[in-house]
């Protein structure tokens, strides 16, 4: 069972491509009100056209950016919905070989824009009487792993966050819910992370259906649908052949 739909309306991050693309595609075809939100001007009008959405360019982790993001929605309606998905990942170096300005954008990216974005509209979730929060994490948030060092420190900063949020807004009746994946497999992210397609294809090699951004994008969809006295704290998922951070099966 899911809410009326009538009064719901999301902001989506990280909307341009991947998960963040999909989840807009999965909650407008569900009947939602969303506005999306990404850097990429261009990919956002696409997406507009295609589906209904209002593409609003930002970049959230930008005072400027997050203030006129915040004044368009208002005057759009706003939302009840705020659906933090933006992030990403920079080298694979170890702690000894860390590049600082990798580690300083992926904080950047993951834990102050995700900051920036939900303080700034955490009084319109509260007002609406029955707001939600969702932060996609990762698995990388929840467990360290060689040469992840500057992902895991910004992920499980964005984790210990979305748990003190959590706390912190109940009494708001906001609930806050976190996302956490394990492998997925989309056009950018390891392309983006490593720098090229060879060792991005690598990532999957042998790796038989790892999860694809329209699968999240579903969990995302089914999370914030949900009767809103349901909160689910916290989903991790992971295809079937990655039994734990450490153990994923590669075949061939």
């Amino acid at each position: 069972m899911t809410e009326d739909l009538q009064k719901k309306a999301a902001l989506v991050t990280g909307a341009s491509s991947g998960i963040g693309e999909a989840t807009v595609r999965a909650l407008r075809a569900g009947g939602w009100t969303v506005f999306a939100v990404a850097r990429r001007a261009e990919r956002l009008a696409v997406l507009e056209r295609e589906t209904g959405a209002v593409a609003i360019p930002a970049d959230i982790a930008e005072d400027d950016d997050v203030s006129r993001l915040l004044a368009q929605v208002t005057e759009a309606g706003g939302i009840d919905t705020l659906i933090n998905i933006a992030g990403g990942a920079r080298g694979a170096d170890k702690v000894g070989d860390a590049n600082t300005a990798d580690w300083e954008w992926m904080y950047r990216v993951n834990v102050l824009g995700t900051l920036k974005l939900t303080r700034a509209f955490l009084p319109m979730l509260r007002s609406t009487g029955d707001g939600t929060v969702l932060n996609l994490t990762s698995t990388a948030g929840l467990d360290a792993y060689e040469g992840g060092g500057g992902y895991n420190a910004a992920k499980f900063g964005q984790h210990a966050m979305t748990n003190a949020l959590r706390l912190e807004e109940a009494e708001h009746n906001v609930r806050v819910i976190e996302v956490a994946p394990g492998l997925v497999q989309t056009e950018e992210f390891a392309l983006n992370r490593l720098g090229n397609a060879q060792s991005a294809e690598k990532v999957y090699q042998g790796v038989e259906k790892p999860l694809t951004a329209e699968d999240v994008a579903d969990v995302v969809r089914y999370a914030v649908s949900a009767p809103h006295h349901v909160n689910l704290d916290q989903i991790v998922v992971r295809p079937v052949a990655q039994a734990a951070t450490h153990k994923l099966i590669r075949k061939g």
